[in-house]
């Protein structure tokens, strides 16, 4: 037996199924939750997202284009609201010290090399939450979610040659905070998009 199609089930979605819905939060919840938590910084604010986004998907259902890849709604819906909630907050996320353990699925008892792993990934974690927002919402989608260019300018409803800009500038930046580049490159302002 062959797995229901987005389609199908957004069409279903359409006509009330909550089964529907719930099949779609189980295909595509880690996608969301990961793409909110990179933004974000923040594993409590990722899921309220999840949630939301989810919630949102059913009450917009109606307005949803079942013949259209369902992806890049969510993409956009979860960079939209992680934006948003950034915004409100005023600040800058932190890391949490979970979020390698939840991408790796690592445990306690780690051995020494996937503790230095895991280290490494707290200070790229750092210096990507510690890019601008715009930065960095292009840099999570593209290189943790591994979506072109093409499909990052439609989500966020930008030219690609912003999105383009925007991880043009974020790369520096995440080279010069990880300190690929020498002492005496100076600390620019790199939000130029």
């Amino acid at each position: 037996m062959s797995a229901v199609s987005d389609q199908e089930l957004v069409t279903q979605l359409q006509q009330g199924s909550l089964e529907a819905l719930g099949a779609l939060y189980d295909r595509h919840q880690r996608l969301v939750f990961r793409t909110a938590l990179a933004i974000t910084g923040d594993g409590q604010a990722a899921d309220d997202l999840l949630q939301d986004v989810f919630l949102r998907l059913h009450r917009f259902a109606a307005n949803i284009d079942p013949l259209r890849p369902l992806e890049p709604w969510l993409y956009r819906m979860t960079a939209n609201l992680s934006y948003d909630w950034v915004k409100r907050r005023n600040r800058w996320p932190q890391p949490i010290e979970d979020l390698a353990d939840w991408f790796s699925g690592a445990g306690r008892n780690l051995p020494d090399e996937t503790i230095e792993q895991l280290d490494e990934w707290a200070l790229v974690q750092r210096a990507v939450s510690s890019l601008p927002l715009s930065q960095r919402v292009v840099v999570v989608l593209y290189y943790l979610n591994d979506l072109s260019l093409q499909e990052i300018a439609e989500i966020l409803q930008v030219p690609v040659g912003t999105v383009k800009s925007r991880l043009h500038y974020g790369r520096i930046a995440l080279k010069h905070k990880l300190g690929f580049y020498e002492e005496s490159v100076p600390d620019w302002n790199y939000d130029k998009s």
